[in-house]
């Protein structure tokens, strides 16, 4: 693990402090912080650049000339692209250079980017920055007694106003907070100067979040519905009495004949006369809502009884014209047939008379 020396505001050495391999010790990834810097320039571009296009162009409404006669070339509008103060052909109009860059992506740019700073000796950690109050003279002095030349990045937290206030009069002096270090401004900086807070490593880094497991989801088991118990089984009936039917004297009974067709039932009992109740006349019956016929549904019945009828009256006309056609094709048999049998008859009286 590399490591350097820890310098006061004076300048004199401080100790040392060891730099994190993870991010001052790897090998650049040129293509990377390439692919990272392009994009973050582009990400700059306010993109508001624009152009008139003919149709744009005020004026240009009439034809100039007629199209045939004159001699000149035929023109449509004074606002076309080959004309003076005419519409610029596919000009540039506003829009976003953004471009979308990996967040891994980003991280390697800036971890090749200090490691190849640091590589070459131009990363300078202090203990602190020694500013009472602000002044300018007083951080250039700063940076001239730990070497730092040329254009200097320096990483501020965001507790270092003074500091603030000291450096941002400095032309070669780019002031950042850590949490925005970037690999373009480390890059185009010669010096990048830290202090022992802002200084950063991997163990100040918020440790990756595991990925979440999903539990497998519990087997829902449909639990079968409980059985309804079975209704309790009726008493069985008493046997009738031998003299429950009334039998006549030649031994015929009284029972109904449809007892014969539901067969032999000797152990039927007879019925209770006391439970017999006199039959509902006609006049007192009360039809409920179910026996009244449903007004909705009355006119489909009717248009279904007339389907009903055109059909049987459709099918009676087939089977008679059927029929008819099948007596006229009968007579046409028959009398083609009767010359046949009309000559069919052979006369031997001239081989009679011959003999």
């Amino acid at each position: 693990m590399a490591s350097v020396s820890v310098k006061s505001s004076s300048g004199s050495d401080a100790g040392s402090i060891d730099l994190d391999e993870a991010i001052f010790g790897i090998e650049p990834n040129i293509p990377c912080m390439h692919q990272v810097v392009t994009a973050q320039l582009a990400a700059k571009r306010s993109g508001t650049q624009s152009t008139q296009t003919r149709a744009e162009a005020r004026g240009g409404g009439a034809k100039p000339w007629k199209q045939k006669g004159t001699g000149r070339a035929r023109q449509g509008s004074i606002r076309a692209p080959q004309w003076r103060g005419g519409g610029v052909a596919l000009g540039p109009k506003p829009r976003s250079y953004a471009q979308r860059t990996p967040k891994k992506m980003i991280r390697l740019a800036l971890r090749s980017a200090l490691s190849d700073r640091a590589a070459e000796n131009q990363v300078i950690v202090l203990d602190g920055w020694g500013f009472d109050a602000p002044s300018t003279k007083a951080a250039a002095a700063l940076l001239e007694a730990v070497g730092a030349t040329g254009r200097v990045l320096v990483v501020l937290s965001g507790e270092d106003l003074v500091a603030w206030k000291s450096f941002r009069n400095l032309a070669n002096v780019h002031l950042l907070e850590a949490g925005q270090l970037n690999a373009y401004d480390v890059l185009v900086s010669d010096f990048v100067v830290f202090t022992r807070d802002t200084l950063p490593s991997t163990d100040g880094e918020a440790p990756a979040k595991p990925k979440a497991v999903r539990e497998p989801k519990p087997k829902v088991v449909a639990t079968p519905k409980p059985k309804p118990a079975p209704a309790a089984a009726a008493p069985a009936a008493e046997p009738a009495p031998a003299d429950a039917v009334a039998t006549d004297i030649d031994g015929s009974s009284d029972a109904s004949p449809e007892a014969d067709d539901m067969g032999d039932l000797p152990n039927r009992p007879a019925a209770d006369p006391s439970k017999k109740t006199a039959p509902i006349e006609a006049t007192d019956r009360v039809k409920s809502a179910a026996d009244k016929p449903d007004p909705r549904f009355e006119a489909a019945r009717q248009k279904a009884a007339k389907e009903d009828a055109l059909r049987a009256k459709a099918a009676d006309i087939a089977e008679s014209r059927a029929a008819d056609e099948a007596a006229a094709d009968d007579g046409e048999a028959a009398d083609d047939e009767s010359p046949k049998k009309a000559g069919s008859g052979f006369s031997f009286s001239n081989t009679t008379e011959d003999e």
